[in-house]
């Protein structure tokens, strides 16, 4: 009887997201008939969430990009002829095909056009540096390369014969475009594959050699979850800043295939693009990483007043922590529209932060969202008690399926280590402290480097900071800060700030001074270049 009531109630909850999202619409029975029939055949990923798309809104604007806009047809019509000509080019069912691309139409259009196929789609990271992408293409053997012209250096040493560029810079391009065999495929509808295609996201490598996590489709009770503490709405258009390889920006993109968002997508993010491209289009929602909300905020002033954000509802952030009291500067400045999602490549998602929450507590990480578990265990496995630290485990229905080169995260009652530590308060408000694996014993006490990060931030003179953990004869760990100023200030005024705010055993021992940190396209700092950093 308890679980019928929750299956009652949770039924309910759907409902009502999904009608406040303006998602359900008075369809005609033939329509009806006709999206049906497709999500049966092509399943709820990418080939069956846009062919649907082309069903209930051929003429409506599904993309913008540099070269313009492609309507929901047009995107349809595109990924049946790349789809097309990729068989006649070897690529099958079951097949792994890679996609290294900026966000612009040719990433989406390979992404529909392979999932079309049934063979699988691994994304690959734009800021990966050669050799770990022919350690990636040699563990994961795809059939074929769809890249940026851009990377092709990059991709010199991978052992993967079969290239296609998705954007093209030279007049002369040596191997065939994706626009070249859009031209000479057929549009016409294609036959459903058996499989439905899996999505394989690399983790970030920024403390070794990435590793792929694949998931399955993302179905209704993915997005209800999202919905239910972010109001993104219908037919909205949003501007996908964040890299569409990565899981938030990927997120998005399917997360349009429900709400019929229009994508507004740019190759490259800059801080003043991102809001002269936001305004221009018209987007009541903007997708980032937090990196790319301390570049907006650090525009001068007289350039932020020149574009008028008050029509953007959403500013959804994800990827890594914000540093210090980013939430409050930026709704100060742009209105309470921030919602900070707290997850992981192989979680998804864990916990939203909205406006309220961000407000009240900047440092949170929110609440979880419908039909999502949160616990937090300690090294024996057992919960622990309310405002006690120990190690983050998610339920949801998006949990990966293991890494592809063997190996998964710890699992506890069916639910997933996220590899982070933190606590909840009183008010079921999820805090993170840092990452399970950086936590230093100094001097018999446990220091989590997020903490000192997040302190440090907050001085008026730090633009941002990263710590890590070195040795040291007396306290056997201590920690360095790395940090990058926006005035003179010497390591004693940084000590004493810390000293002020925190217990004197988290005082860095030592501090450097950086023109900028390290980080890769998702905005997070490559701690193993700074742990392997040599004073001069």
């Amino acid at each position: 009887m308890g679980k019928t009531r929750e299956r009652l109630a949770s039924g309910a909850t759907s409902a009502k997201v999904l009608l406040g999202a303006g998602i359900v619409e008075p369809f005609g029975p033939r329509k009806l008939v006709g999206l049906a029939g497709t999500v049966l055949k092509w399943g709820t990923g990418p080939a069956g969430g846009f062919t649907t798309l082309a069903v209930r809104y051929p003429d409506r604007p599904g993309l913008i990009d540099e070269l313009g806009t492609l309507t929901f047809g047009e995107l349809e019509q595109r990924s049946n002829a790349l789809a097309d000509s990729l068989r006649r080019q070897g690529i099958r069912e079951g097949d792994s095909v890679a996609v290294m691309a900026r966000n612009h139409r040719g990433f989406v259009d390979a992404t529909l056009a392979i999932a079309k196929l049934g063979a699988d789609i691994l994304y690959l990271n734009t800021a990966f540096a050669g050799p770990q992408l022919v350690d990636v293409l040699a563990r994961e053997k795809p059939k074929a390369v769809i890249h940026d012209e851009e990377f092709t250096d990059l991709l010199a040493g991978a052992a993967v014969e079969n290239r296609i560029l998705a954007w093209v810079d030279s007049s002369d391009p040596a191997v065939a475009s994706l626009e070249s065999l859009i031209a000479s495929g057929s549009p016409a509808a294609l036959t459903p594959p058996k499989r439905h295609a899996k999505v394989v996201i690399l983790t970030s490598g920024t403390t070794g050699t990435p590793k792929g996590a694949p998931r399955k489709e993302a179905g209704i009770p993915a997005a209800v979850s999202l919905l239910s503490r972010m109001p993104l709405k219908a037919r909205w258009r949003t501007h996908i800043a964040a890299p569409l390889f990565h899981t938030w920006g990927f997120a998005h993109l399917m997360l349009g295939m429900l709400l019929g968002s229009t994508a507004v997508l740019t190759r490259r993010f800059e801080p003043e693009t991102a809001l002269a491209t936001a305004t221009s289009t018209g987007c009541k929602a903007i997708v980032v990483i937090p990196v790319m909300l301390q570049r907006i905020l650090q525009l001068p002033q007289d350039t932020i007043e020149k574009y008028d954000l008050s029509a953007v509802e959403v500013v959804a952030a994800s990827g890594s922590a914000l540093p210090g009291d980013l939430a409050l500067k930026w709704m100060d400045t742009f209105g309470d529209n921030l919602y900070n999602i707290y997850g992981s490549t192989e979680v998804a998602y864990a916990s939203i932060a909205t406006p309220e929450d961000l407000r009240a507590a900047p440092d949170s990480a929110g609440k979880p969202p419908h039909a999502t578990v949160v616990r937090i265990f300690d090294e024996s496995g057992n919960e622990v008690p309310q405002g006690t630290s120990g190690r983050i485990f998610v339920g949801n229905g998006l949990l990966f399926e293991g890494y592809t080169g063997g190996g998964n995260k710890e699992l506890i009652d069916g639910l997933m280590s996220s590899g982070d530590v933190g606590r909840f308060d009183e008010f079921g408000r999820l805090y993170v402290e840092g990452r399970d694996d950086e936590m230093i014993v100094s001097g018999g006490e446990n220091v989590f480097p997020k903490e000192v990060e997040d302190c440090l931030a907050r001085h008026d003179g730090v633009v941002e900071v990263a710590a890590i953990g070195i040795d040291d004869d007396d306290f056997g760990t201590r920690l360095r800060a790395f940090v990058v100023t926006s005035r003179d200030v010497d390591e004693e005024e940084l000590k004493a700030w810390v000293r002020k705010n925190l217990a004197r055993f988290k005082v860095p021992k030592e501090f450097v001074f950086l023109d900028e940190l390290p980080r890769n396209a998702t905005g997070k700092v490559l701690k193993r270049e700074l742990t392997e950093w040599q004073r001069d």
